[in-house]
């Protein structure tokens, strides 16, 4: 073993023991890049423009297609964004539904 210091990590997707250092580094690039319906890349900030009309669960509201959201934040999840209506607090879309603008 190395006499370094080196802090190890059981990495569960390999298997494996490995250098703490390389499972961090591993896990900034895995971490994937958050896509809208037809593939163009989001960022915090962009605005999005839904691809057909949505329900809205517990809102009794439907989101009608070719709505404006601006100012989107992605979370943790690259499948969701976090997103700003006027008449809706906390809304939370699925990529899938939206389209970069």
């Amino acid at each position: 073993m190395a006499d370094g210091g080196d802090e190890y990590v059981f990495d569960e997707a390999t298997g494996e023991w490995r250098p703490a250092g390389d499972v961090a580094a591993a896990a900034v690039t895995e971490r994937g890049v958050v896509r809208d319906s037809a593939g163009n890349v989001l960022a915090d900030g962009d605005s999005v423009a839904l691809i057909k009309d949505l329900k809205v669960k517990g809102a009794n509201q439907t989101l009608k297609q070719g709505t404006i959201i601006k100012s989107i934040r992605l979370t943790d999840n690259d499948e969701e964004i976090d997103c700003r209506h006027d008449a809706i607090k906390g809304l939370v879309l699925r990529t899938e539904f939206v389209r970069k603008r």
